[in-house]
Order: C-alpha cells, then structure tokens, then sequence
C-alpha cells in the first residue's frame, strides 16, 4: 500500500532561488517568503546604508518587495534574485532620499570628505584576554556602526557591500549600476577614512555590524505577505 502523505508541503528551504522565482511566477507565495526571509539582511542592510535610519530602512525594504513581487514576472535570470531586489531597494530608497532632501552630487564627496569630522579612531588591540571582552566586543561593534554610519553616502553603500556582506566587485557593481573601476576607488577611499586600524584590527566584528535579529525579519516578511495577501487577494488554488 502507498503510504505517501497527499498535499505535503513544499520544501522551500531546499529550493534554489532559481526554483523560488519560477514557483512565485507560477503564483506561489509560499516561496515569495522564503525569497524574502534569504534577502532581507542583505537588503535591509544595504538600505540602512542609505537612509541611516533602523524603522525607516525596515519600510523602504517592504516597500521593495511588495514592488518586486508585481515585477518578478518579468525577472530573466540575468542578474541573481538577490542582486535584482537590491536593485530594486535601492531605487526605493534613493527615491526616498529625493523627496527628504536634496541629493548630494558625487563631485561634491571629496569636499565633504574633507570637511568631516565623524571618522572614528579604534583602539589598536581587540583585548581578547580581557574577562569583559563579550561587553568590549558590543562596544566595538557600536563603534563601527557608527563609523560606517559618518561614511559620505556613496563610499558607505560600497563599503556595506563588499566589506559587511561580501559581495564581489562585480556583483556590487551591477547592483549599484556602477564600473568595477568605481567600486574599487570608493571602497579604497571608504577603507581609508575609517582608518586602517578598523580595517586590519575589527575585521572580526564586521560581519556582526547592523545585527538583523530574527524577530526582526519574521516581522517584515509577515508584513510583505499580508500586503501582497491584501492587494492580490487569495492565492490562486
């Protein structure tokens, strides 16, 4: 006797996010989600960087997926899933900016640069062996926030890009819509404002930086998910 379970559920958390896309453009939410919880740092991130702001970045990023989830029928694979919803964040996030405030002009950056007072001076040593070192490390990591934070806009996006979240030149350049070469300048200048000591000595705390907390993302994908529930309506059978 067969004893398959009828109707299980799919494997989400399996799938590539190739099979992700192809299951959303079929109409399947469920797989939306998982698009949404395996991005959301990234984005979230990413997005911060641009608006300095924790709530203001968390809506920008639903902002965006709602926006990506009635585009993603025309998503074609030629960039990854996460590197077209950066995209697409960014974009939100720009348009933001251009309606809070006047943008900066990229020729001005080096005039600001100069006239910058917020690069921070870290300590030399990370005080492994210290028995406060859990505390040390936490203040260490607020100190490179902020320091990430005091970055002029356009080396800051480069910066979380490559040095927080790893991508490659490439990928951060077709994300930003940006030449390879222009990358490598504006991390170059970024690595060099925050001082060598922040690039050779808290390398460890970099990837702790902007913590996305997972009550965090549950709550933004459940915000996504009941906003393209509402919009769309029920899930087609």
């Amino acid at each position: 006797m067969n004893t398959t379970p009828m109707n299980t559920a799919p494997d989400y958390a399996a799938m590539e996010d190739s099979a992700l896309v192809a299951r959303v453009q079929s109409g399947d939410r469920g797989a939306f989600r998982q698009i949404i919880q395996r991005c959301n740092q990234r984005l979230y991130r990413v997005v911060r960087g641009v608006v300095d702001d924790d709530a203001e970045a968390e809506d920008v990023v639903q902002e965006a997926y709602v926006r990506a989830y009635e585009k993603i029928g025309g998503f074609r694979g030629d960039a990854s899933i996460t590197t077209w919803l950066t995209r697409i964040a960014l974009n939100e996030a720009y348009g933001r900016l251009r309606r809070r405030r006047q943008t900066v002009e990229i020729e001005h950056v080096d005039a600001l640069v100069q006239a910058s007072g917020r690069v921070v001076m870290f300590p030399n040593r990370f005080g492994g062996e210290d028995p406060a070192a859990a505390a040390a490390r936490e203040q260490l990591r607020h100190m490179l926030e902020c320091a990430v934070d005091g970055l002029p806009e356009a080396f800051r996006i480069v910066f979380v890009l490559r040095e927080i979240e790893g991508c490659s030149v490439e990928e951060t350049a077709t994300s930003l819509d940006l030449l390879p070469e222009t990358v490598k300048t504006r991390l170059h200048r970024a690595r060099r404002l925050l001082r060598k000591a922040l690039h050779e000595n808290v390398s460890t705390a970099l990837t702790d930086a902007f913590p996305f907390l997972g009550p965090r993302c549950a709550r933004m994908t459940d915000n996504v998910m009941a906003r393209i529930e509402r919009d769309a309506g029920p899930a087609p059978s």
